[in-house]
Order: structure tokens, then C-alpha cells, then sequence
């Protein structure tokens, strides 16, 4: 493993023992999070020390709901790595380990509950599930049986508001949408807009409120708005009607598989203007499949591989070195997520759900690949964002 990763992942877990004594605001009822179970004998999940010197004997079995099949299949496959490579990385520093099991969720709600349901019984901790609709579906079952949940890709309003036991790594649509309309307003001029979202999605539904109060907020005209379902494939018929508004450029809240056919054929239809996404978008597939459509399409982001920090350039090196791949910012969040939970493991020493609950609210100004990042009193997570847009075939920071 890369010397920088193992030495930053010790400072942060010891720096975190710090910050997380501070408690629960989410009422705990399992150690107390100064410490409580860092003091007693060791044994099985519970631990002697804490941070960098924590010590537990048994494995922490920790489990991840993906979408590995399905529509969103490849968001999922690049948590997956995410989420190998920093298991791989925590199995090297010593003193706690993770026995991760990844379940694929199909992008079926039902399964994704059929996960959890089975995670609950022996999991301490579920990472997942990949999308927002699985997520609100899911959840509930974990919050009544007490297992901390920590989403890592839902965007949508509402998640952490099921219940004390869930938190969130990803920003929510409503931390970065504001800031990517903002800046494209900046930069473009924007004073007439088309918007388009799938109206079947709770995550690009919810992309959507944000835009549209976004735009109000940023004074830019919505000359019309279009609907679609997440499983379209052809839009011409929306892209035609789009076109007559003559926009200043096409606002679009959708999942990757239906980004990826829309701007290509509103490219093919002669629509120039720049086409700006929420995060259904931050996918290499953009690219990759929409070749030279994808270009000057706008999105923000959580993470951008340009990003500054010791810990982003080393994790680049290791997923490169893994993988023979770029990660994307799915694969960072998903890989921050691993080490979220073991900052917070480390917290109290103990691999036990409630103080894993309790480690987690306690997570402050913790050294990432997403920034320097935290858990506020609503459990959603707090760091800077990223404006993007595509050049060259690649995401950069959009000036």
C-alpha cells in the first residue's frame, strides 16, 4: 500500500478520536462516545485503545446494498472498487479489520430491502443503498433495527431525515445544484432556460426542485419544462420541442442511461448550447459513450480528480495501480465511505452498531479524498464542491 495513505490514515483516525468525543446529537443509546468502550476488556467487537491504537479482536462485518445490475450498474460497480480498495488499505494499517460483504440491490427497491432485511441480522453497519429510491424504501428497516446506515451516493432531500441511525457521505442535490447554476450563469450568460427531468425517479425528481428554486434564485427565465421516464431512450421528439424556445442552454435532472442518449441527440438535432446536469451525470460513461456530445456539458460535483491533498493523489496512484482505470467521484465517495466508518469505529474502539452510530454524528474536519469533510447535526455531510464540465474528453474545474 502507498506509504502516504497508511500515514495519513493513521493521523486521520487519530485526529478523529479528538473530535468524536464530543457525543451523540442523535441520543445514543450504546457506549458513551467519550470513550466508553475503549476502557474495558477487549473482546470480540469491543476494543482495547482508541484512534491509531485501537485494537479489536474480531473482524467488523460491514455491508454494502449496490446496484452491480440494473440501470444504475455503473454507479454500483465503481462503489464496489471504491469500497475493495479501502478495505484492502485498512487491512494494511492495522489494529481493526472489515469483513465487507457487497450485495448487489439489482436498482430494485424490493431487493435493496431483501439486503437490508438480511444485513440487519448481522451486519454492525450497511453502506447503500446505490440510489435515492432504494435508499427511502430500505432504510426504515435498519433505523427500527438499530443499524447505523451511511449513504454514499443519495443526493435526493430526505434521506437522513428517516431516522437517527442514518447518515450521509454524498452531498445532497441541494448543497451542489445552487452552486453549479450559479457559476454556469456566471460564466454562460444564462438568462433562458430549458429544463428537462425524469418524473418517475425520487433522485432526479428531487434534482429537479433544486434546479428550478436554483434558477429562480439566479433570476434565469424557465421557458419550458419537459418530463421524461428514466427507462426513455429516445428524446428527439422533447429535444425538438426544447429547441424551438431557442434556450441558453438544457437543464437536465436524469440517470446516466438516459444523460447519455439525450445529449447525443441533441447534439445530432443541432442543439449547441450547453447542456447542464445534475448528478446522474458524474459518470466516465458520459464520455466514453457520448464521445464528442459530451463536450461543454456542465455538472457538479463532490469530487473532482484534479482535487488537491496528499490523500486524493495517492488514492488516484492506488485505483489507477488496482484497477488500470480512473475512479470517479463514485468510487471516491465510496471509498471515503470506508474510512468514515473506520474514523468512527476507531472513535470508541468497538465494532458495535450503537457506537459506530455514536462515532459517526462525532466526525469533524476528518482528512478525505472529498476535502476536509464532517457530519453536521442533520447526519448529512459537509465539504466544498466542484463545478465541472467536460473538455477534452474529461471532467475540469469549469472557470
Amino acid at each position: 500500500m502507498n506509504r502516504t495513505i497508511k500515514a495519513l490514515a493513521l493521523t486521520s483516525a487519530l485526529a478523529l478520536t479528538l473530535t468524536a468525543c464530543g457525543g451523540d446529537d442523535g441520543g445514543d443509546t450504546g457506549a458513551d462516545a467519550g470513550g466508553g468502550a475503549t476502557g474495558g476488556e477487549a473482546g470480540g467487537l469491543t476494543g482495547t485503545g482508541s484512534g491509531a491504537d485501537c485494537t479489536i479482536e474480531e473482524a467488523v462485518p460491514v455491508g454494502a446494498a449496490l446496484s452491480l445490475t440494473g440501470p444504475a450498474a455503473s454507479y454500483g460497480e465503481s462503489q464496489q472498487k471504491g469500497l475493495e480498495l479501502a478495505a484492502e488499505e485498512l487491512a494494511e494499517v492495522g489494529g481493526v479489520t472489515y469483513d465487507l460483504v457487497i450485495e448487489d440491490d439489482a436498482t430494485d427497491p424490493r431487493q435493496g430491502i431483501t439486503v437490508f432485511e438480511e444485513f440487519t441480522s448481522d451486519r454492525s453497519v450497511i453502506i447503500g443503498p446505490t440510489l435515492s429510491n432504494g435508499a427511502f424504501q430500505a432504510q426504515p428497516i435498519a433505523q427500527e433495527a438499530g443499524v447505523p446506515v451511511l449513504a454514499i451516493s443519495n443526493t435526493a432531500a430526505g434521506i437522513t431525515a428517516q431516522g437517527d441511525y442514518i447518515f450521509r457521505v454524498s452531498l445532497t442535490e441541494g448543497q451542489v445544484i445552487p452552486q453549479t447554476v450559479a457559476k454556469a450563469t456566471e460564466v454562460y450568460g444564462l438568462e433562458n432556460v430549458v429544463v428537462m427531468y425524469s418524473n418517475d425517479d425520487a433522485f432526479t425528481e428531487s434534482g429537479y426542485e433544486v434546479f428550478a428554486s436554483a434558477l429562480e434564485e439566479e433570476g434565469v427565465t424557465v421557458a419550458d419544462t419537459l418530463t421524461f421516464s428514466k427507462a426513455d431512450t429516445d428524446f428527439r421528439a422533447l429535444l425538438t420541442e426544447a429547441k424551438t424556445s431557442e434556450p441558453d442552454a438544457l437543464i437536465v435532472s436524469g440517470l446516466i442511461e438516459a444523460a447519455i442518449p439525450l445529449v447525443t441527440q441533441a447534439r445530432e438535432l443541432g442543439i449547441d448550447v450547453p447542456i447542464i446536469g445534475g448528478n446522474g451525470f458524474n459518470n466516465p460513461k458520459l464520455m466514453s459513450d457520448g464521445g464528442e456530445a459530451a463536450e461543454s456539458v456542465v455538472v457538479g460535483a463532490a469530487w473532482n480528480s484534479a482535487s488537491e491533498g496528499e490523500l486524493n493523489t495517492a488514492f488516484l496512484e492506488a485505483f489507477e495501480a488496482k484497477y488500470d482505470a480512473q475512479p470517479d467521484q463514485f468510487a471516491a465517495q465510496a471509498y471515503t465511505g470506508l474510512h468514515v466508518i473506520d474514523a468512527a469505529v476507531r472513535a470508541n474502539c468497538s465494532g458495535e452498531p450503537d457506537d459506530i452510530k455514536a462515532g459517526l454524528a462525532g466526525i469533524a474536519d476528518l482528512d478525505t479524498v472529498l476535502g476536509t469533510f464532517s457530519i453536521n447535526a442533520d447526519r448529512d455531510a459537509e465539504h466544498e464542491a466542484v463545478v465541472q464540465v467536460v473538455q477534452d474528453g474529461t471532467f475540469t474545474v469549469l472557470d
